[in-house]
């Protein structure tokens, strides 16, 4: 299955937030545990992920820090802030409506009457 851009775009904030409230990780972490909760069907490259952590830490939604890994090699932290978990209460409202919004239209298709 391909996701359309759009779509992608929309969730990919929400979806990056809730994988890094879940605790600090770094980039290719967070990649693999998208891959993950989507059944393999989301695979998110360094170039769609990075900009985005960027866009996010400028935002004031997480605070970066490098640290050496296990193996040695430093690493960027990730972990999300009081701002971040703020905006993922407001995203999961969001998306709430638009889920419930598209849940009755979909399961219900002779109760849409349009305008």
């Amino acid at each position: 299955m391909n996701l359309s851009k759009d779509l992608m775009a929309a969730s990919s904030t929400p979806i990056v937030l809730g994988v890094i409230a879940e605790g600090e990780t770094y980039g290719y972490e967070i990649v693999k545990r998208v891959e993950q909760l989507s059944g393999g069907i989301l695979t998110w490259t360094d170039g769609m992920m990075y900009p985005l952590l960027h866009r996010l830490e400028k935002q004031g939604y997480l605070v970066a820090r490098w640290r050496l890994a296990d193996s040695g090699r430093k690493r960027k932290y990730y972990a999300i802030t009081d701002l971040g978990q703020q905006a993922i209460l407001e995203q999961r409202q969001q998306w709430q409506v638009i889920n419930n919004a598209l849940n009755t239209l979909w399961n219900n298709p002779y109760d849409f009457q349009p305008a």
